[in-house]
């Protein structure tokens, strides 16, 4: 009885697209770049801290614009849902309700709250960066263009995002490996592989074109660019 059951369930599995590629380059290069905003900033390696944040900058604008026009799954409308919807997500959890975690393809309800905090936390601290200043050896490109005031409030806001964003991205890998360890579920390969193993027929996602994605991307490098260009 057993191994029929298994077989059964076997034969229910299947792997679907979830994530496109644009996403996951965003998502690791996204990795790789906080990481050298946080050491080189430790490190006091300032220059390389500012061309991270405003890398950070661009991909942060790509983001947003392709979780308008992108793929599916990548789409803000598709996961990002209201306070009474993550109340019954995580009502659902709590009743042991298993099929609450499988039921969004993508984000579900309160992973969707992590995207949105981490790209809200990230955008405000690489704005911030262009604004802030040491008063001794370094201004952010855009300090000339602000008063004194608007220059001391937003060093002050880069240096606690900063502590907030080390916070949000712990709690990030917590989350996951609290998935991976005690629920079984590995929300690491999918972002690799661009594929998820799923219990019930769900109709593939919908993709935008890589090409759309790059123009994007490259519109947002330009304009981070162009701005920091005109006021240097």
């Amino acid at each position: 009885m057993a191994s029929g059951h298994t077989a059964t369930r076997e034969q229910r599995t299947r792997e679907v697209p979830v994530w496109d590629l644009p996403t996951r380059l965003f998502h690791w290069s996204l990795v790789v770049l906080v990481a050298v905003a946080v050491l080189s900033a430790k490190m006091d390696v300032l220059w390389v801290h500012m061309l991270a944040g405003q890398a950070i900058l661009a991909l942060v604008l790509f983001r947003l614009a392709w979780g308008v026009v992108g793929s599916q799954t990548a789409r803000f409308a598709d996961f990002v849902k209201g306070p009474r919807a993550v109340l019954a997500y995580l009502g659902r959890r709590r009743a042991g309700d298993a099929a609450a975690e499988g039921a969004a393809l993508g984000h579900n309800p309160l992973g969707a709250l992590m995207v949105v905090a981490l790209l809200l936390a990230l955008g405000s601290q690489a704005v911030s960066g262009l604004f802030t200043s040491d008063d001794v050896l370094v201004d952010g490109p855009l300090v000339p263009l602000a008063s004194s005031a608007v220059v001391a409030t937003l060093s002050t806001l880069h240096r606690l995002l900063s502590d907030g964003i080390l916070i949000l991205v712990g709690l990030h890998v917590l989350a996951v490996f609290a998935h991976l360890l005690v629920k079984k579920d590995n929300l690491i390969r999918p972002m690799l592989t661009g594929r998820k193993t799923v219990d019930t027929p769900v109709p593939a996602p919908r993709r935008a074109s890589p090409a759309l994605a790059l123009a994007i991307l490259a519109a947002s490098a330009g304009l981070v660019a162009f701005v920091v260009r005109v006021a240097g």
